[in-house]
């Protein structure tokens, strides 16, 4: 017993340090190398409907800071006055994404699959933000593009993403 756990840690600490040395740096998780949060003042975050598809909201984050940081690997997306938080896609753990200086992130967010769906819920705005402890950034239905409300049943977002166009497609457009 003592042996089997003794090769287990070691093992797992080693695949471990592989997938944060094999991952590019931009996309990497915080780990040894350790990047500092991301203040939120030094962030800017941004939002609006994808043209054409009102019920998806593309949201932005860029590090405005002079080197890289860690913001939530999913950012936090609520909406108003409704209980809860749009869910992660694809789920998992908990994490961080390096954010370099200068760069953005993208991660698109599906406030309902069936704007017809009677059990939509309605709300004038959303609120965005890159981690968890921080408020956020809050969006006006009218401003994002989505109408005069925003339609939401069962949200889902995406995980931070490099572009745009790959957070298209992890919520399942382009």
């Amino acid at each position: 017993m003592h042996i089997r756990a003794a090769l287990a840690v070691p093992a797992v600490s080693a695949a471990a340090a592989a997938l944060l040395l094999a991952a590019p740096p931009s996309r990497a998780v915080t780990g040894p190398a350790g990047t500092t949060p991301c203040a939120e003042r030094s962030l800017t975050v941004r939002a609006k409907a994808v043209p054409g598809t009102p019920s998806v909201v593309r949201m932005s984050v860029t590090n405005r800071r002079g080197r890289t940081c860690t913001v939530d690997r999913v950012p936090t997306v609520t909406f108003a006055s409704l209980d809860g938080a749009a869910l992660p896609v694809p789920a998992g753990a908990t994490g961080g994404y390096r954010l370099a200086a200068g760069r953005t992130a993208y991660a698109d967010v599906r406030t309902i699959g069936d704007p017809a769906d009677p059990e939509a819920r309605r709300t004038g705005s959303l609120t965005v933000a890159a981690s968890a402890a921080h408020p956020g950034r809050s969006f006006a239905a009218a401003r994002l593009g989505t109408g005069q409300r925003i339609l939401v049943w069962e949200p889902v977002t995406t995980w931070w993403q490099p572009t745009a166009a790959a957070a298209d497609r992890a919520v399942g457009l382009s």
